[in-house]
């Protein structure tokens, strides 16, 4: 866990995205409280919005109560804790997948699997993401492919692996909408269920669960 100084920041830079109209912090908005759960995205950027919200914002992603709650919890650890986890705090990883044409790839990700599209930039696009609850994949155009296709579906490589507590019911739903998967549903090794999808590009996208 970061120390409370990075925290203070962090809620400070929630403020000012909201403020400034930042469209990705909407979803983290809706995600941790529950009165702006059944807004969009525009709702959220266009209603009122302050520090103490981002505060509470921070408290909800490390699991406590109120912004009251996560200092008493900081407070409380020892300092040689508090020294072990003031590091950089990881909060996302968003894959980046080369695509042809963006609308067409947005059309895939939205209409065969669920996602939905967050924004895009440019015009002709060059630029978009995608997202589907907490995982957001970001797609970027490129005039020629940079991948060998054969050689990338031959030895599986991976473009993105979005984790899931349940991977079975995700595979039924796009089964039903009629998703071509380059890998259907087994189970690894290691006990994981997965399956993997291709996207229009070659893109090999693995949904990994219990």
């Amino acid at each position: 866990m970061p120390n409370f100084e990075n925290l203070k920041k962090q809620a400070k830079l929630y403020l000012r995205w909201h403020r400034d109209g930042y469209y990705p912090v909407a979803a983290q908005i809706r995600s941790a409280l529950a009165r702006y759960r059944d807004l969009s995205d525009r709702q959220i950027l266009e209603r009122d919005f302050k520090l103490s919200d981002a505060q509470e914002l921070v408290a909800r992603k490390f699991g406590f109560e109120n912004w009251q709650a996560l200092k008493k919890g900081i407070d409380a650890m020892t300092a040689s804790t508090i020294q072990e986890t003031s590091r950089p705090f990881f909060a996302a990883a968003e894959p980046q997948l080369f695509v042809a044409d963006i609308k067409k790839s947005c059309d895939f990700y939205t209409e065969k699997l669920g996602f939905k599209v967050r924004f895009v930039y440019g015009d002709p696009p060059f630029y978009g993401q995608v997202f589907r609850d907490a995982a957001r994949l970001n797609l970027r155009h490129v005039d020629n492919p940079i991948f060998d296709a054969r050689l990338r579906a031959s030895e599986h490589l991976l473009s993105a692996t979005i984790v899931l507590d349940d991977s079975k019911p995700l595979f039924l739903e796009y089964q039903a909408t009629g998703v071509a998967f380059h890998q259907t549903l087994k189970t690894e090794p290691w006990g994981a269920r997965t399956f993997i999808v291709e996207d229009p590009d070659g893109n090999l996208i693995a949904f990994s669960g219990g």
